[in-house]
């Protein structure tokens, strides 16, 4: 049983390895297809591939409400819209479209929100907002 527990732990540690590496791969294709080189600001509009109605139909398909403000933006040096939506129970979302494919990046408690915190992170990219 020593050889076969010794066995089965090495399995175990590999598999959690390579978990942990292709969870660490999903998370970085959060970040943006297009990456921002230079901060001209004036450029993004050139840059982006979709229109800024596509991205906000996808933030308003992740958290509906009403659109507040939408505008690129430079998230980490990836261009993205960020789409600012008032819900329903008043709360006030900033949600990260990516500008070159439409997908969610990141669904946030807005700082200006009507209860005054700070922006919290609640979303791991898939688009459904979480509370903590």
């Amino acid at each position: 049983m020593g050889r076969f527990g010794t066995v089965i732990w090495i399995i175990l540690a590999g598999l959690l390895t390579f978990g942990g590496i292709a969870l660490s791969a999903e998370q970085a294709n959060h970040t943006g297809s297009i990456r921002i080189k230079q901060e001209d600001e004036a450029g993004f509009a050139g840059m982006a591939k979709i229109s800024l109605d596509s991205a906000m139909n996808a933030a308003l398909q992740a958290v509906p409400g009403k659109v507040l403000r939408a505008e690129l933006e430079n998230e980490n040096s990836y261009l993205v819209y960020g789409v600012e939506i008032v819900k329903a129970d008043r709360r006030v979302v900033d949600v990260k479209i990516d500008a070159g494919n439409g997908k969610v990046l990141k669904i946030d408690r807005d700082r200006r929100d009507n209860e005054g915190r700070e922006s919290e992170d609640s979303n791991d990219g898939h688009g459904e907002e979480s509370e903590r």
